[in-house]
């Protein structure tokens, strides 16, 4: 079994689904946990659901923190870093997990609705990040774990603003794992498929029962090790299974303004490459074109 005894991670929005069996796991394996969901207005402690994760850690006989910071805030990211600094002394992994769900056309989505959504997705998922890096740094090690989606990479009718977020976040995951590889931070992004409560109106008794969140925490406490070796890369996890996503594109053909149209048609069914950074994708056209690479 993966041992994280020792370390600390900060899982946000882990008072329920996959969060919640991330932080849960991830505790179980030793590591102290910042238990990170907002809090509704006028809730209790012992009725927020980062307060029941974290207590359930506690009970357990495991390490673990509630945090009620709204991540999309300015500070959130921030304000839990400080915390697992003076509670348990150090950061070593941070599972931006947070998101906002939404089922609504683009027509029927105001600029405001679609800030909402894309803010909590993305900016909850910066605001981390952009506070955990300077530690990760300092210490010469850390571990990044983003969440992403089909959506993001495809696009879906009525989660414009969901998939918009879901995209920026795998740009951004790729591009801290460029930079922080030198540095010892591997940043690697998570697309599951589980049971919760943004997807249960849209999965059937069977299909729900075999996805269960519980089936995608062992990817993120490998990911969290330093056994894990990946970097810069995206894991779809579902029901047990797991695969890889790429960003591909195929060869290039030179096409004239005439037949342009037939050329383009020809390339949707060429095969695909992917690049390990956007300086080998150039430079690789370039050679296509008969040009030295840069």
């Amino acid at each position: 079994m993966i041992d994280l005894s020792g370390r600390v991670a900060i899982v946000t929005g882990a008072g329920n689904g996959l969060g919640r069996a991330y932080a849960l796991d991830l505790a179980r394996r030793g590591a102290a946990v910042v238990v990170n969901n907002r809090r509704h207005p006028g809730q209790p402690d012992a009725d927020t659901s980062a307060w029941r994760t974290a207590e359930a850690i506690r009970q357990a006989g495991g390490r673990a923190i509630e945090n009620y910071g709204s991540v999309e805030a300015p500070g959130s990211g921030q304000g839990m870093v400080e915390a697992a600094l003076e509670t348990f002394g150090r950061l070593d992994i941070v599972v931006a997990n947070a998101a906002s769900p939404q089922a609504s056309g683009f027509s029927r989505t105001s600029l405001e609705d679609f800030r909402a959504i894309f803010d909590v997705g993305f900016l909850g998922t910066l605001n981390l990040l952009h506070a955990a890096w300077p530690v990760f740094r300092q210490a010469g090690y850390g571990r990044i774990i983003t969440t992403t989606s089909s959506a993001g990479r495809y696009g879906q009718h009525g989660l414009a603003a969901y998939g918009a977020s879901k995209a920026a976040v795998e740009t951004l995951t790729r591009t801290l794992a460029a930079e922080g590889a030198r540095h010892g931070v591997r940043a690697n992004s998570v697309s599951p498929y589980a049971a919760s409560q943004m997807t249960a109106d849209h999965m059937r008794p069977d299909v729900a029962a075999l996805f269960r969140p519980e089936k995608v925490a062992p990817l993120i406490a490998w990911l969290a090790s330093e056994a894990c070796d990946l970097n810069g890369q995206v894991i779809v996890a579902g029901g047990g299974r797991f695969r890889r996503a790429f960003c591909v594109e195929t060869e290039s053909r030179p096409a004239t303004e005439e037949d342009l149209p037939a050329v383009l048609s020809g390339l949707a069914d060429a095969p695909g490459r992917a690049f390990d950074n956007s300086n080998q994708a150039f430079d690789t056209l370039l050679v296509e074109a008969g040009l030295p690479p840069r």
